[in-house]
Parts: structure tokens; C-alpha cells; sequence
């Protein structure tokens, strides 16, 4: 997930506990569901967007028993310090970690399938992680994602990043080849690629995710 798309989730969240914050000054907030609600959000929002045993999972266990509403005050004040850490550029190390779990997450399917003997959607869900972090790197490199308001091909944003030097020209060529591989299995050509070259592909983007983080 990119630094953009966290901090999308975490203003549209502070944008409807303002609503809800404005409609309580004119009645008794104490006792409402809403505040609540608001309150398990930031907690899976912040949950989801952080990793165990970070600060603000431990913060937000403080604040567990509170009534609803001075859950919600203790929980934004969890998420504000989120936001803010993570405009400031604190947090990269963090980030990197859940792009991390989640691509390990998505590659460990893929390899459970290839070895019940399912390559095809295997070499999918492969290229799948492998497309969405060759574009967390443009955005952690500050490599455009779009052009024209349309978004990049895959093949376009790995050129660019070599250009940036991100990574060198014989990376730039593994992937490009991995995402012909991709390529393949997503439009149905099964017969152009066998299970070892799958294998050999998974374990190939593993070690690319674990040497450029994202």
C-alpha cells in the first residue's frame, strides 16, 4: 500500500468523524453508537496500517476500556500522530514492513497453489504483487505513476525505474520477463510456460521484493 493510499484512508476517516464530531455539539454525545463505531474504525484503521508491536498498536490498547466517546478521543489522537508520522517520512521503515507482509502473504498463495499443481492462477497472483510493488517503488522513488491521468503499464513504470536508477538494466530485464510470464497466464496462453518456470518466477519476485522495499 502507498504512503498516498494510507493517508486516502485516514482522511476519509477523519472527515466523517468531523461530521460526527459537528453533529454532537448540539446533543448529548454519552451513550451514542456512533462514537463507537468511529472508534473500532480507527482501530482497524490504524491496525491494518501499522505493524505488531508498533507504538500505535500499544497505544491503542491503552484506551481499550475507555466509554465509547473517550475512545474516540484517544483513538484519534492515535491516528493524527499516524498521519503526521507518516507525512514526515517517520514511518518509512514501518511501511516497508506491511508491503512486505502483505506481498509474503500473497506469494505464500501462490506458492500453495503451484504445489497442488495450480501454476496458472499461481503465476497470476505472482505477477499481481509483482506489478503493484514495481509501482510502490515508483511512488517511493518519486517516479511517475501516470500519464495523461492514465496509469502507466507495468513494463513503462520498470523502464522508468531503471532510468532512475533504482535498479540496474539486468534487473530491469528479470522483470520485464517475469511480467511476460504474467502476461501469459492472464491471457490463457498456459501452454508457453511450465510449473518450474512459475517456481523459479516466485522465488525470483520474493528476492526483488526483500532487495528493493517498497
Amino acid at each position: 500500500m502507498a504512503i498516498e493510499d494510507m493517508m486516502k484512508q485516514i482522511n476519509d476517516l477523519l472527515d466523517r468523524i468531523s461530521k460526527y464530531l459537528e453533529r454532537s455539539r448540539s446533543s448529548e454525545p454519552e451513550g451514542n453508537a456512533e462514537a463507537g463505531v468511529l472508534a473500532n474504525r480507527i482501530e482497524a484503521a490504524v491496525t491494518r496500517l501499522s505493524v505488531s508491536g508498533s507504538v500505535y498498536r500499544e497505544q491503542l490498547k491503552r484506551g481499550s476500556r475507555y466509554p465509547d466517546t473517550n475512545r474516540l478521543a484517544h483513538n484519534l489522537q492515535v491516528m493524527i500522530t499516524l498521519r503526521d508520522d507518516l507525512i514526515a517520512g517517520w514511518t518509512e521503515t514501518v511501511v516497508e514492513l506491511v508491503h512486505a507482509d502483505t506481498y509474503s502473504d500473497y506469494l505464500e498463495m501462490a506458492e500453495a497453489l503451484l504445489a497442488k499443481g495450480y501454476k496458472d492462477p499461481a503465476a497470476v497472483i505472482t505477477g499481481t504483487s509483482l506489478e503493484v510493488h514495481v509501482r510502490a517503488l515508483c511512488v517511493k522513488n518519486g517516479v511517475t505513476t501516470a500519464v495523461a491521468g492514465k496509469p502507466k503499464k507495468a513494463t513503462t513504470m520498470n523502464a522508468d525505474l531503471k532510468k532512475a536508477g533504482v535498479y540496474d538494466g539486468l534487473q530491469e530485464k528479470k522483470v520485464t520477463a517475469w511480467m511476460d510470464l504474467r502476461n501469459k497466464a492472464a491471457h490463457g496462453d498456459y501452454s508457453a510456460y511450465d510449473k518450474d518456470e512459475v517456481r523459479q518466477f516466485t522465488e525470483g519476485v520474493r528476492t526483488f521484493l526483500m532487495k528493493y522495499p517498497a
